[in-house]
């Protein structure tokens, strides 16, 4: 089974924008549902912390911590689909920055639930 990391949105989860921490990310890894191709095994949740500059280490130490690097990294559907979007960087670009520091793949959104 493969390994994941989820990235959610903190500004999303504390506000209570039907993000509790993330139910449905969880759901859709263990059914193998929305981005995920298969069921997959959620080793880490991190929450991303405005203004972002933290997010790289943070996935860092979660995977140091829990001694399991990740298959993938997958962008919550609330980061990536957020309205109004992060004023400090799109998706997009934090897909890049990940990326770039783990050399793990990044998948943009987790599930389709409404």
């Amino acid at each position: 089974m493969k390994k994941v990391t989820v990235v959610g949105c903190g500004a999303y989860m504390e506000s209570g924008y039907g993000c509790p921490g993330e139910w449905r990310c969880l759901k859709a890894a263990a059914l193998g549902e929305g981005k995920f191709e298969e069921p997959m095994q959620v080793t880490a949740f991190v929450k991303c912390e405005c203004p972002g500059r933290a997010l790289a280490p943070s996935v860092g130490m979660a995977a140091k911590l829990s001694e399991v690097k990740p298959d993938a990294i997958y962008l919550s559907t609330c980061m990536v689909n957020a309205k109004p979007g992060c004023p400090y960087a799109s998706a997009e670009e934090m897909a890049t920055i990940l990326q770039n520091k783990t050399g793990v793949p990044v998948i943009l959104g987790t599930h389709d639930y409404h």
